[in-house]
């Protein structure tokens, strides 16, 4: 019980633009610099550089909440433009993760997709792929929908699907073919769209997993669980599926000896790495999923 009402506190304080407002000015603070990398592209890109040389891959997540101008979004197109510019530039291993609500999504859904086109004009110019993050449950269809209309043209794009939704397993099948990253959800949904219980999001996680890899379809399997990663590893080996057409993707700051214990077993790990000064919805949103983070927090608060 207790564990639900700080998973509901945090999740509360994540959609705060208040606090979310007021963090930008305290800096990456309360052991947000554990889970963040920094405030800049350069702090991005060196991190990157750190992890590649330890044979991790990773993907650039330059965080932004609450943009409701076009004058924001523009904004944060150019900023990922120029970290798209800046990893080719430094020859680092990287993809390029974005939110469509930082690019203008809730505000013109076809300035929104201008934006999303020069992103990936930009990273097909420097062979790089772009991950479209899913956001929650009330732009799920709208984020699908476009990432369709952008298939049509670019092939160097794919999304997210979140196993605690219903609808999950069905997008799953509609999307064959599309590499996707296949995730828990970090969202607080209603019942009558997702799943409430752990052991349903479990079972559904590991049936959309195997569903987009017996599809023959790129996978990347997003979990810091080591049963579900033993299960992924041992239906993978059992289903002669090649380790080229799947990766395990963890965040940045979490259970790093699982990740180069991965990187040695001959498994593709890629890093998740979260920068930028609009860290506070992502930190609540991971100290909500699990207890254990509130850890980091304290660790943070009383090192300062």
């Amino acid at each position: 019980m207790l564990a639900e009402v700080s998973k509901n506190v945090f999740l509360y304080a994540s959609q705060s633009k208040g606090l979310n407002k007021a963090a930008k000015k305290w800096g990456l603070r309360f052991g947000a610099s554990q889970v963040v990398a920094g405030d800049t592209i350069e702090s991005a890109i060196k991190k990157v550089r750190e992890l590649n040389s330890k044979g991790l891959d990773c993907t650039l997540d330059h965080l932004g909440e609450f943009v409701f101008s076009k004058e924001e979004a523009t904004e944060a197109t150019e900023y990922n433009v120029r970290t798209l510019q800046a990893i080719a530039s430094a020859g680092v291993n990287s993809n390029l993760s974005v939110k469509m609500t930082q690019l203008g999504l809730d505000i013109d859904r076809d300035f929104c997709v201008k934006n999303m086109r020069r992103i990936l004009e930009t990273a097909k110019e420097n062979n790089n792929f772009v991950r479209i993050d899913m956001e929650d449950h009330a732009h799920c269809q709208i984020t699908l929908d476009i990432l369709r209309e952008l298939r049509q043209t670019y092939d160097n794009v794919g999304t997210v699907i979140q196993a605690y939704l219903f609808r999950a397993e069905q997008d799953v099948k509609e999307l064959k073919g599309i590499p996707l990253r296949l995730v828990k959800g970090a969202y607080k949904e209603s019942p009558e769209v997702a799943y409430q219980e752990k052991k349903e999001v479990d079972e559904n996680y590991l049936r959309i997993i195997k569903e987009h890899l017996l599809s023959g379809s790129y996978t990347a399997v997003a979990s810091h669980d080591h049963q579900i990663i033993a299960k992924v590893k041992e239906f993978a080996q059992t289903h002669h599926i090649p380790r080229d057409q799947f990766e395990f993707q963890m965040l940045y700051g979490f259970r790093t000896d699982m990740q180069l214990s991965l990187v040695k077993e001959g498994y593709k790990m890629r890093v998740y790495i979260p920068f930028g000064n609009d860290w506070f919805g992502y930190f609540m949103r991971r100290l909500a999923e699990r207890p254990q983070n509130v850890a980091f927090a304290l660790k943070g608060l009383f090192s300062k």
